[in-house]
């Protein structure tokens, strides 16, 4: 694609950087075929080709972006399914998440917009305040129907039902190793997975502990970024991010790290992203350090020695976040993990597309969500699992809002078959299955 950039305006990082992303786009279109809003909604405006069009036209001119511009920008789920169908290579992560801090910069949303993403900026990533939201959600959810704004509506019915009591893993401390250490390795424990379920972080640190790792909680570590950095806050997820890097710098330079592990796949793809976030920063060397250590969970468990496990009984289908597939390139190892601890791993008719959760996606955009979660939900029943298994909260939760089949993280499944508990989720299962009124 010819740009036109001038040479002052390719002063700015940001810039140059989109300059280079468009310049490698050869209008073929291949995107459109795995794009889920194109699909959804049809629009071309509404495919990663669309969009790059909007936004060389946004920064090349330096237009202040109207309505119509920011609808079709917002309404992208950054699934970055066209990524990997690109054969041109263009990272088109980059270029939205500049477009998105462009139009955080210059454009006045309605008030009710701003007063959204203010609110879910100022409590998601922080589980203290985020536990307190999902206890007024779950007051005020029989009265969601009262409640004209769908975004809304959509917020009162992410509550659980229940909502886990803190656990204390989740504090700063050290876990020491079963038997002789052989890795040193930081935990992500995140930020809005805190709230929401607590067995996943619990289920790692035990299943890393009894495959010989040493599991440091980091003093100083916290949410990665990565909600606000898709609202284009940049000050804000840049102020997050910091915090993380030299929370790690900290353990890295005093004991050692060999390695940063993140079970929330989400957060996996931001942290990954560390060194292009900071690379005209001060902290650019210590960032792309922690880039280089980050690691899936199931990335991790590859170099480890988790046994060959016999066959069970449980039909597995597997879910593949976007974050997992498409942003960290990792499709084999969560199946692969989970067929060495015996499970019977089923993959659902288009596992590309996005189930519609997309960190914030399913509470600003809840209709397009919707449409989202209804398809993938009805490929993953397809299969009859007795379990659906994903690497990334925000996917757990949308599904197992549209289905009675439990959805349980990998690590957990992983957890359980190496000798930890059954996954809370699927007791509580078969306790709804014989107490029908617990639904």
């Amino acid at each position: 694609m010819q740009t036109f950039f001038t040479p002052e305006q390719l002063q700015d990082p940001g810039i140059e950087r989109a300059n280079q992303i468009l310049r490698s786009c050869v209008h073929c279109g291949f995107c459109t075929a795995t794009c889920p809003t194109y699909q959804v909604l049809g629009d071309e405006l509404d495919s990663p080709r669309g969009r790059i069009y909007l936004i060389k036209d946004m920064l090349e001119n330096e237009r202040v972006p109207d309505a119509q511009m920011v609808k079709h920008i917002d309404r992208c789920l950054s699934c970055l399914a066209c990524m990997t169908t690109c054969p041109s290579g263009v990272h088109y992560m980059h270029l939205i998440d500049h477009a998105r801090a462009y139009i955080e910069k210059n454009y006045d949303r309605p008030w009710s917009d701003r007063a959204l993403r203010w609110m879910l900026a100022q409590i998601l990533p922080y589980p203290t305040r985020f536990r307190l939201a999902l206890l007024a959600a779950k007051i005020g959810r029989p009265f969601r129907k009262l409640i004209p704004d769908a975004r809304l509506r959509a917020m009162l019915e992410m509550a659980p039902k229940q909502i886990p009591p803190v656990s204390r893993n989740d504090d700063p401390q050290t876990f020491a190793p079963h038997g002789t250490k052989k890795k040193r390795v930081a935990l992500m424990t995140g930020c809005a997975q805190k709230a929401l379920n607590t067995d996943i972080n619990d289920a790692t640190i035990r299943l890393l502990t009894r495959l010989g790792c040493e599991v440091v909680v980091a003093d100083g570590a916290g949410c990665c970024g990565a909600l606000t950095h898709h609202m284009g806050k940049e000050d804000d997820s840049h102020r997050a991010a910091k915090a993380n890097i030299q929370a790690w710098s900290r353990e890295i330079e005093t004991e050692g790290l060999d390695a940063i592990v993140i079970n929330t796949s989400g957060c996996g793809t931001t942290i990954k992203d560390y060194g292009h976030m900071f690379r005209n920063d001060p902290l650019a060397q210590e960032a792309a350090r922690v880039s280089g250590l980050a690691m899936d969970i199931t990335e991790l468990l590859q170099t480890l020695d988790l046994p060959d496990l016999p066959q069970r009984s449980e039909r597995v289908a597997y879910h593949a976040a976007c974050s997992l597939q498409h942003g960290q390139k990792i499709k084999a190892a969560p199946k692969d993990l989970l067929r060495k601890a015996g499970f019977t791993v089923l993959e659902p008719a288009d596992p590309h597309l996005c189930c519609g959760s997309a960190g914030t996606y399913n509470l600003m955009q809840p209709e397009i969500s919707g449409q989202l979660k209804t398809r993938k939900v009805r490929t993953l029943e397809a299969l009859k699992p007795d379990i659906i298994s994903a690497g990334n909260i925000g996917c757990m939760m949308q599904i197992g809002s549209g289905t009675e089949v439990p959805i349980v993280h990998t690590v957990e499944l992983l957890d359980w078959a190496t000798g930890g508990p059954e996954p809370r989720a699927l007791s509580q299962s078969i306790m709804t299955q014989a107490v029908p009124n617990l639904r």
